[in-house]
């Protein structure tokens, strides 16, 4: 006999909610080392390449900022579990477009769809939120994480082995993991949120400028905001130009990007699920933010200058400790906000980060284009990790001034 009690309902949707969130990071990730490379079956130069990945990266990031909170908004009157389900199904429809496309510019409305539709995270929290004592919240919402991570180190690997068979494989099967994951909602797990406690759709909460517009009124935080903008758009321009920047310079294929990516998803689960609250009780949030930040800026400049792909691996782990940076800034901010405007503070704070989701592959990819066409030995190959660089060194020197001024006397 099942068991039908309200506990064992919540229990289903918080397995629901990981598996969402894992299968979704497992669906992208599986992309991730793909996509660049099935832009080459449909352009004629590297250059056109490069520019037509600007523009589904773009399109896909732009939708993701529009959508998010509007999914979100929708779901608070309809109902988590429809908004969710309808999602799912949907990037499913998104992988199979991908998979089936005959031209490119059918790719292009796929990943706009994969846009809207891979924008549920905000609803999938908004879930567990609903299901979760206060107890526990923090608990389960640190399982999203793992679930984030957990997702990220298989889809690249699952995508670059896929990948190396057939170029469309992956997308079939982030299709069927979809699929799957929606017939699990639909049958077996319930609705969260009642509808006494839904509410009225409002076009006011659903814009995703409000965040941008309530970061400006709070200044208190001034150039802790601009500090983490400037890590922020390093590090979405670095994502957004690694797989192309690997195929030009080092010939890399899907199985080649997946393995290292894989790697990159390993070493964020290892560092921020488990070292980075010893590093911030040893060295405090400032220090270890100054650090990570100070790290970066010559691992950037080395992912640029490498001249063999087995490079990319020993300089990706000799630099573990970027991956504290974000959660440390954030801390940092956090910090530095008065108590009563942290979720509006945090709040603007992934608008920035949606935002550069969206500037990060207009800018990498642009310069990566304008250096398509060198010998792959030519330094300048290397110019969009260089740009990466001098973001985070700006962002560095800006965190150190802000320090140092907070330590001087009044």
């Amino acid at each position: 006999m099942s068991d039908t009690s309200p506990h064992a309902g919540q229990k289903r949707g918080k397995w629901f909610v990981l598996s969402v969130v894992f299968f979704d990071m497992v669906g992208i990730g599986i992309a991730f080392p793909v996509v660049p490379i099935l832009l080459g079956e449909y352009t004629d130069s590297p250059e056109l390449q490069t520019y037509w990945f600007m523009a589904l990266s773009v399109g896909y990031g732009l939708m993701q900022f529009l959508f998010a909170p509007l999914l979100g908004a929708i779901s608070d009157r309809f109902g988590r579990r429809t908004v969710l389900i309808a999602a799912i199904v949907g990037l499913g429809i998104h992988y199979i477009l991908i998979a089936t496309a005959t031209h490119i510019w059918v790719l292009l409305a796929a990943r706009l769809m994969g846009g809207i539709t891979g924008a549920s995270f905000s609803v999938a929290n908004a879930y567990l939120a609903d299901i979760s004592t206060p107890e526990d919240r923090a608990k389960n919402f640190g399982l999203v994480g793992a679930a984030f991570g957990l997702g990220f180190i298989c889809g690249p690997l699952l995508g670059g082995f896929l990948g190396g068979i057939d170029l469309q494989l992956p997308f079939y099967a982030a299709a069927v993991l979809s699929f799957a994951n929606a017939l699990y909602g639909y049958f077996v797990v319930p609705e969260s949120l009642p509808p006494e406690n839904r509410r009225a759709f409002s076009l006011k909460r659903a814009n995703p400028f409000v965040a941008l517009i309530n970061l400006v009124r709070h200044k208190a935080i001034g150039s802790l905001v601009i500090v983490f903008a400037l890590f922020t758009m390093a590090h979405m321009t670095m994502i957004q130009t690694w797989v192309l920047y690997t195929h030009f310079r080092f010939n890399w294929g899907p199985w080649e990007n997946g393995m290292l990516l894989g790697c990159v998803g390993l070493l964020s689960v290892l560092v921020q699920g488990g070292l980075i609250g010893r590093l911030v009780k040893r060295f405090g949030e400032e220090r270890l933010a100054l650090t990570a930040i100070g790290i970066n800026v010559f691992v950037q400049m080395a992912y640029g200058l490498a001249q063999s792909g087995w490079m990319m691996f020993p300089i990706l782990f000799c630099g573990f400790l970027i991956f504290t940076a974000g959660p440390a800034v954030q801390g940092v901010v956090s910090k530095s906000a008065d108590p009563s405007t942290q979720g509006v503070t945090l709040g603007s704070l992934q608008s920035i980060n949606s935002l550069a989701m969206v500037i990060g592959p207009l800018i990498g990819n642009a310069i990566l284009a304008q250096v398509a066409h060198l010998p792959p030995s030519d330094i300048r190959v290397g110019a969009s990790f260089f740009f990466c660089a001098a973001l985070n060194l700006a962002a560095f020197l800006l965190l150190w001034w802000r320090l140092r001024r907070m330590r001087q006397p009044a």
